[in-house]
This record gives structure tokens, C-alpha cells and sequence, in this order.
């Protein structure tokens, strides 16, 4: 049996058997492949990282969807920034939103993922209230002129293709993109593994939103411990919400979540003291 090791760090490294190799090929962006595992089923990696798999995509994807829509409570419009592989767009779909816009940079994985992995969009790219965009991410965020009531950034890590999608300059472009009251929310790194990741998160996002929080979730292909998210309010009331309010939310919402629920979304934004220390005790 071969073995996947992942090379997103020098100094650790996880490793998953290959069952079988799905497809591999270079985009024009990327070194793209699918393999097939004993434990995590089908699993995506890009230049060598990890990036998600069957067995616990649902984790991140409601976190990273759930968090900022029933925080938002009312929104209508939500647009994904990466998120090729569709399970964010999945999970946003389940609400009653009247358009998603997905904008990826990398058409391939889109469709790689569709064929080889279409539990992750679960139908999403064919719903009608789903919009498709092939763009660079930060290029859109500069020079659209449309707005939005939450942003997420579904990024790979700041390497590549994504170092781009976690500069002030960027922060800044989405805040212009957010309708009054809305949110903006990111990925930001594995704490223990990449400190500085949610160090510099926390002061970029800073210079724009003035209420810029974090929340985490652990998702076990991402090692080291918990996933950190942004949390960013262009306004409104506190976060998070109280909790009859995201009990209500959920309950009207009328759907089923295998990690999400409204006492989840209170409690990760309770952080741990060695993160309160990286991101300046906010």
C-alpha cells in the first residue's frame, strides 16, 4: 500500500494509506488529487495539503456556513469565495437565502470534485439559486460593485493561490461588499500549528472591523488541534446572538446538522488562553 504524506510543514507531518489514487493531474493553479482511504473515504489535496475529505468535510463546512448565517439572522444574499469542492455552498443552500455566488479560481476543482466527490455539493451547483463564478477571488472582491449580507472565505491556506485571500487589503475590499449589518467569515489556521496565522488574522482584520472575534471547531484532517474562524461584523448587534434567539433561528430554519447546533455555535467563541494571547486578548 502508498502513502500520502502531507507537506504543509516542515517539522510534522501526517500520512494517510492510499487505496486507491482517483486522479491526478497539474491545473493551471495546482497539483490536484483524489485518493481513496480506509478511514476518511475520498480525500482532496492541493499542492501536497490536505484540504478536505469525505469522512469529516461536514464539521468545517457547517461551521464555516452556519456560524455567520444564523448569526446574521436575516440574510439573503451570501457569497463564497473558494469553496471549489461545494460542501460550503451545500450547507449555505440549506437556508433561505435567495442567491449563493461561489467565485473559484480554479474551474478544475469544480468539476473534479463533482465527478469524483459529489456528496461534498450534494446537488448544490444544479440548484437554481446557486451562481458560479470562475475569477480570482481578490480580483472580484476589488471590483465588484455588489454587496452582500455575509462574505465567506473558504481559502485553502496562505500559501499559493490563497496568500492573497488573507491580506488587510482584502479585509478591506469585503467590507466595502457588506450590506449594513452583515458578516464576514474566514478560515484562519490551525492555532498550535500556525500561531502567527491567527496573529496576523486578528490584526488585519482589525484595521477594518472593529468587532472582529474568533471562533473554532476541531475537524480531525486538519492536525494539531482546533480549526480557528474569523468572525467579522460590518456592525449590529453583539455576537453571538443570545440563545433563544439561534434557538428559534435553528428551529425555523427546519433542518437536520451531524456537528452544528445553536449551544456549539455559543460556545466556540470561547477561546482557549494561549489563543486570547495570540490575537491580543480580543
Amino acid at each position: 500500500m502508498s502513502w500520502f504524506t502531507e507537506t504543509l510543514y516542515d517539522d510534522w507531518q501526517q500520512r494517510f494509506p492510499i487505496s486507491r489514487e482517483v486522479f491526478r493531474h497539474k491545473t493551471d493553479f495546482q497539483d490536484v488529487i483524489i485518493f481513496e482511504t480506509p478511514r476518511f473515504g475520498r480525500v482532496l489535496a492541493l499542492d501536497g495539503v490536505v484540504q478536505t475529505t469525505e469522512r469529516d468535510e461536514f464539521i468545517y463546512h457547517e461551521m464555516l456556513a452556519h456560524v455567520p448565517v444564523f448569526g446574521h439572522g436575516a440574510a439573503r444574499s451570501v457569497l463564497i469565495i473558494g469553496g471549489g469542492d461545494g460542501g460550503t455552498l451545500r450547507e449555505v443552500l440549506r437556508h433561505d437565502v435567495e442567491r449563493a455566488t461561489m467565485v473559484e479560481i480554479d474551474p478544475s476543482v469544480i468539476d473534479l470534485c463533482r465527478e469524483h466527490m459529489p456528496t461534498l455539493s450534494d446537488g448544490a451547483f444544479d440548484d437554481p439559486r446557486a451562481e458560479i463564478v470562475v475569477a480570482d477571488g481578490c480580483a472580484f472582491m476589488r471590483e465588484s460593485d455588489r454587496t452582500f449580507d455575509v462574505i465567506m472565505v473558504d481559502s485553502t491556506d496562505p500559501h499559493g493561490p490563497g496568500e492573497v485571500l488573507f491580506t488587510a487589503e482584502f479585509y478591506g475590499d469585503c467590507r466595502k461588499r457588506l450590506n449594513p449589518g452583515g458578516i464576514l467569515a474566514t478560515q484562519s489556521g490551525v492555532p498550535f500549528m500556525q500561531p502567527e496565522e491567527l496573529t496576523n488574522s486578528a490584526e488585519r482584520l482589525g484595521r477594518h472591523f472593529a468587532d472582529a472575534a474568533f471562533y473554532v471547531a476541531p475537524v480531525p484532517e486538519y492536525v494539531g488541534g482546533f480549526m480557528a474562524f474569523g468572525f467579522a461584523p460590518a456592525g449590529g448587534p453583539p455576537q453571538p446572538p443570545a440563545a433563544e434567539d439561534l434557538e428559534r433561528r435553528f428551529a425555523k430554519a427546519g433542518f437536520r446538522t451531524k456537528y452544528y447546533t445553536p449551544a456549539i455555535h455559543r460556545a466556540a467563541f470561547a477561546l482557549p488562553a494561549f489563543a486570547l494571547e495570540l490575537i491580543g486578548g480580543r
